[in-house]
């Protein structure tokens, strides 16, 4: 069984049991939180397609460690014009444990 969500503008595939890395959350770790924003849910033979969201379908999620990920270099250059700048970033995220799968 897996369903489709949509979470902070953007769709992950969750699954019972599985990790998914989000934008950061500004929750604590081991806070509960429930998703209602449910696109697909598939059981097997039977999908559920949402219009845009499946009616009373939930994901519980548990959130379990927040991050950075690797920094990412930027190199801004003009040529002959004696212009180059070198910024970097790096991203925050955290991880989520899908802890169950709510249908209708």
């Amino acid at each position: 069984m897996y369903a489709l969500v949509e979470y902070k503008g953007k769709q992950y595939k969750a699954e019972k049991g599985s990790v998914l890395t989000v934008d950061k959350l500004d929750a604590e770790k081991g806070a509960k939180i429930e998703i209602d924003s449910v696109l697909l849910i598939s059981d097997g033979d039977k999908v559920s397609v949402g219009t845009p969201f499946v009616k009373g379908a939930k994901v519980k999620i548990v959130v379990e460690e927040s991050f950075r990920d690797k920094k990412v270099l930027v190199f801004k250059y003009k040529a002959k014009k004696d212009y180059h700048r070198l910024i970097g970033h790096r991203q925050h995220y955290t991880n989520v444990r899908v802890e169950e799968i709510v249908t209708a």
